[in-house]
């Protein structure tokens, strides 16, 4: 055993001293020296389901985002969360793996909409958007109000129904008692159903349901939220839960509902005229080039398109061309001058990637994508 003199112990101490004050030095530098945590310098995303407008000078609501994706994004998950369907956000990014975005991806929000060309009460679907407005009344001297949302709509040997209807009754927890069509179709695919479905998670209606006065088809909402924005029903119109939830409170038994066909829709705001463009349905055999002269003419005659500059507004050919070549279900103001699309959509708010300041949705849960399989209970 060594013994150590009261001198060596002094120094021993002095010395552990001296290494634990330098420890401590290192810690308070290396402490110091951690840099502050970054703040997050893009803006909030805006919600894209409710807006005001002035409906004697405009016709486009909303604005483009754009985000940055993050590693587990897809575009079905981006889409809910923006209250966008399937179709529009993949139309708005056709060069985007809809599953697998990537970690930096660029994604563009098609948050912005020319609102149909129809009157502007009750309820209006453009089944080529696959979208929803609904305008409720408006007393003197307030600007109108839109609420729209995205919808699913009949697959394509189901087809939903267009023309004038009105909402006939509104029912909490439907029972679903499927057609004798769609039991046949169930039963060819091996899939025999149950005379009635009663309310809960196996009922392709949801929670909410709105009546047509169509007896076989209404608005309601789905147990297979992902197809949204798709063609899977029986020619009803799908709703994401928490949309049918919402619009169930405000709309009145009586509501006029217009569904129309629309993929080519001109509309003014500011002094330039817009043109928003989706795919069209392929059972639409329609003459679109015919059509899109006629539309364009029509928008240019009519009474806003002689409010300040737009008179004087000159086409950029190219760009319209582009637009109608490459439906990308965003507004691009096609008076803008020596501008292609790309350039047009780079110009874009770029916004924090998370869930919009007062969205409709609240939750990030979501499932796989399937084809939901719905219809309304026959006449009673």
């Amino acid at each position: 055993m060594v013994i150590l003199s009261p001198r060596s112990t002094l120094f021993c101490g002095l010395l552990a001293i001296v290494f634990l004050f330098s420890g401590c030095q290192s810690l308070m530098m290396q402490s110091s020296a951690t840099p502050p945590p970054v703040v997050n310098a893009l803006p909030i995303p805006l919600a894209s389901h409710e807006f005001s407008i002035d409906a004697f000078r405009d016709d486009v609501v909303g604005e483009i985002q754009v985000i940055t994706a993050e590693y587990e994004d897809t575009l079905s998950d981006i889409a809910r969360r923006f209250n966008l369907g399937y179709e529009e956000i993949v139309s708005a990014n056709p060069d985007i793996d809809p599953w697998l975005p990537g970690k930096g991806a660029r994604i563009v929000i098609p948050t912005q909409f020319v609102l149909p060309d129809a009157p502007r009460e009750g309820i209006v679907i453009n089944l080529a958007a696959m979208r929803l407005f609904y305008y409720p009344p408006v007393k003197q001297g307030e600007l109108q109000r839109v609420i729209t949302h995205p919808v699913g709509i009949g697959r394509l040997n189901w087809k939903t129904p267009e023309g004038i209807t009105r909402i006939t009754a509104k029912t909490e927890n439907p029972v679903w008692i499927p057609t004798p069509s769609i039991h046949k179709e169930y039963a060819r695919n091996g899939n025999p159903l149950p005379a009635v479905v009663p309310p809960g998670p196996d009922n392709p209606m949801g929670t909410h349901v709105m009546r047509l006065g169509w007896p076989a088809y209404a608005i309601h909402g789905t147990n297979k939220p992902p197809s949204i924005g798709m063609r899977g029903s029986f020619g009803c119109i799908r709703m994401y839960p928490e949309d049918i939830a919402s619009i169930f409170q405000h709309v009145p038994v009586g509501t006029p509902v217009r569904v129309v066909n629309q993929p080519r829709l001109f509309g003014w705001r500011g002094d330039a005229l817009y043109l928003q463009t989706y795919p069209i349905l392929e059972d639409d055999k329609r003459n679109h080039g015919q059509r899109l002269s006629a539309l364009l003419k029509a928008a240019r005659a009519v009474i806003k398109a002689q409010i300040n500059a737009r008179p004087h507004a000159e086409i950029n050919a190219a760009l319209l061309d582009e637009a109608v070549q490459h439906p990308r279900a965003t507004p691009i103001p096609v008076t803008q001058q020596k501008i292609t699309l790309a350039a047009y959509l780079e110009q874009a708010v770029h916004v924090q990637n998370t869930l919009p300041f007062n969205a409709t949705w609240t939750s990030e849960v979501t499932g796989k994508l399937e084809m939901a399989d719905d219809a309304s209970k026959p006449v009673q």
